[in-house]
């Protein structure tokens, strides 16, 4: 895989609207994992992409009028079958962490990069997830050499009691595991 000025070449891009500019100074240190779907526990379509792109049918979902109007993004989304979407830059901010803290710095979306796994709390994910996870979390560590292993976090870590993504289903041991062979 390769990242050239922010985005990977293998990646399909999808850009979002829903990002602006880091702060001054503020470089890349932090991944945080998320998972989405689009209504809860469904997946496949192509409703990430359009939420993310603020083109969500509302009117589609009973689900869809409790998030209508939120402007949100990740840099990235794996889907089910593996496949990599890019919506942002990994140089620009994108709107993924909301309220959150890491190691007593406020406002994650600053200084992390976001990956949304489609996929919920209590459903297993896919290994070929696991996969393109863990060869993307490779090739952004050799760029943001900051994101070191234990830097490497939940949604759920910098969001507590406000946030349960990746979700108890997602395996930890696996995916470092999956680094670990990429070393």
């Amino acid at each position: 895989m390769q990242l050239e000025q922010g985005w990977v070449k293998e990646a399909r891009q999808i850009p979002s609207p829903n990002f602006n500019e880091r702060p001054e100074h503020c470089g890349v240190t932090l991944l945080v994992i998320h998972n989405i779907s689009l209504p809860p526990k469904q997946f496949g379509g192509d409703y990430i992409e359009l939420f993310f792109q603020n083109r969500l049918p509302w009117e589609a979902h009973p689900y869809f009028k409790t998030i209508e109007g939120l402007e949100v993004s990740a840099h990235f989304l794996i889907k089910r079958d593996g496949s990599l979407i890019q919506f942002v830059s990994t140089e620009k901010r994108a709107w993924h962490a909301g309220a959150s803290c890491f190691c007593g710095v406020d406002n994650c979306n600053d200084y992390s990069l976001g990956i949304e796994l489609e996929g919920s709390d209590d459903i297993p994910y896919r290994e070929v997830q696991y996969n393109m996870l863990a060869r993307l979390t490779r090739l952004l560590q050799a760029h943001y050499p900051a994101i070191s292993d234990d830097r490497i976090v939940g949604h759920s870590d910098i969001a507590p009691g406000r946030k349960t993504d990746p979700g108890f289903a997602f395996e930890w041991p696996v995916y470092f595991k999956k680094l670990a062979s990429l070393s």
